[in-house]
C-alpha cells in the first residue's frame, strides 16, 4: 500500500516538477538573451545620447544639461525602463556604467556648439551608486578623461537615483567626499518618490535635489504634493542645496513652481532631450 501511495505521488508530482523545470529553463534562456543583447549594445555603441536642458526658473537661463542614454527598441528590451532595470541587476553594471560615462562626456563635448565651448554649464551624468564604490573602479579615471576633453570636474554632476538603494550610508558618504575633493558635485534624483528620501538627503548632503516628476505632476491642484514640496524646499534652504523640479510639462506646473520659489526646472515645457546640447527656453513655450 505504501509503495502504491509513493508511486501515485510520483505520478502526480512529476508533471508539476517538469512544468516548474520548463518554466525555469525558459526564464534563464530569456535572461541569457537579454544579457547577450545588453553586451551587443555596449560593444557596438548602439546607445543614443540626448541632452535635456536644466533652467533657472526665475531668469530662464540654462545652467546645464542632463545626458540621457537611450537603447534601441528590441524584442528583449521594448522600453528604456526595462533595459535599465535589467542592466542594474547584472554583473555587467560596472562595465556598462563606465561605457555610459565616457560616452556621455565625450558626446557632450563633441556636440557642443562652438560658441558654447567656453561656457561653464553643468553636465549631469546618471550614476549607479554601487559603481562609485566598486573595487574595480580606478581612482582618477574620470579625471583623466576630463583632462583629455578639456572639461573641469566642477562642471560634472553625478546624479544618483534613489531607486538604486544605498545600503551603507557612512561608507558611501566617504566615497562621495573623495569625489567632491576632486571637484565633482552630487545630485540625488527621484527625491519625493518614496525611496528612503529623507535618509538619502541627510547622509549624502547633495549639492542638488532633483524632485521626482510624480511630485510635480498636477501639483497646482494637490495640497499633499504642495506640502511635501515645501518640506523639501525648507530642508534645501537650511542645507544650502539647490532644488531642481523634473518633469515640468504644463504652464500651470511651471507657474506654480516659479511662485513657490523653486530654483531650477527640467521638462518638456522648458526643452526636450535633443541630439546637441542647446539652451532651453521658457518663452518658446508661451510662458512668462
Amino acid at each position: 500500500m505504501d509503495k502504491q501511495l509513493q508511486m501515485y505521488k510520483k505520478i502526480f508530482v512529476l508533471p508539476q516538477y517538469l512544468q516548474h523545470l520548463n518554466g525555469r529553463m525558459r526564464s534563464e534562456f530569456k535572461e541569457l538573451k537579454r544579457l547577450d543583447e545588453l553586451l551587443n549594445i555596449v560593444d557596438k555603441g548602439l546607445l543614443d545620447t540626448y541632452f535635456q536642458p536644466i533652467l533657472q526658473l526665475q531668469s530662464g537661463l540654462t545652467i546645464g544639461h542632463e545626458a540621457l542614454n537611450r537603447p534601441p527598441v528590441t524584442p528583449q528590451f521594448p522600453t528604456t525602463e526595462q533595459f535599465y532595470e535589467f542592466a542594474g541587476r547584472t554583473e555587467q553594471m560596472f562595465r556598462f556604467e563606465k561605457y555610459c560615462r565616457r560616452m556621455s562626456l565625450t558626446r557632450y563635448v563633441e556636440r557642443l556648439p562652438k560658441s558654447a565651448t567656453g561656457e561653464d554649464k553643468l553636465i549631469f551624468i546618471n550614476v549607479h551608486p554601487g559603481v562609485l564604490d566598486d573595487s574595480r573602479h580606478k581612482s582618477g579615471e574620470t579625471l583623466e578623461l576630463l583632462r583629455e576633453l578639456g572639461v573641469s570636474p566642477s562642471r560634472v554632476v553625478f546624479e544618483l537615483t534613489e531607486r538604486q538603494a544605498v545600503h551603507d550610508y557612512v561608507s558611501f558618504e566617504r566615497v562621495l567626499s573623495h569625489y567632491r575633493e576632486q571637484g565633482f558635485r552630487i545630485a540625488v534624483d527621484d527625491a519625493g518618490s518614496g525611496y528612503n528620501s529623507l535618509k538619502t538627503l541627510v547622509y549624502l548632503k547633495p549639492e542638488f535635489i532633483k524632485l521626482d516628476k510624480s511630485l510635480i505632476r498636477g501639483i497646482g491642484g494637490n495640497s499633499e504634493q504642495q506640502e511635501l514640496l515645501e518640506l523639501i524646499k525648507e530642508y534645501a534652504a537650511r542645507a544650502a542645496t539647490k532644488v531642481i523640479a523634473e518633469g515640468i510639462e504644463t504652464v500651470e506646473e511651471l507657474s506654480f513652481l516659479q511662485k513657490a520659489g523653486i530654483d531650477y526646472g527640467q521638462g518638456y515645457a522648458l526643452g526636450r532631450p535633443i541630439f546637441r546640447p542647446q539652451d532651453g527656453s521658457i518663452k518658446q513655450s508661451g510662458m512668462n
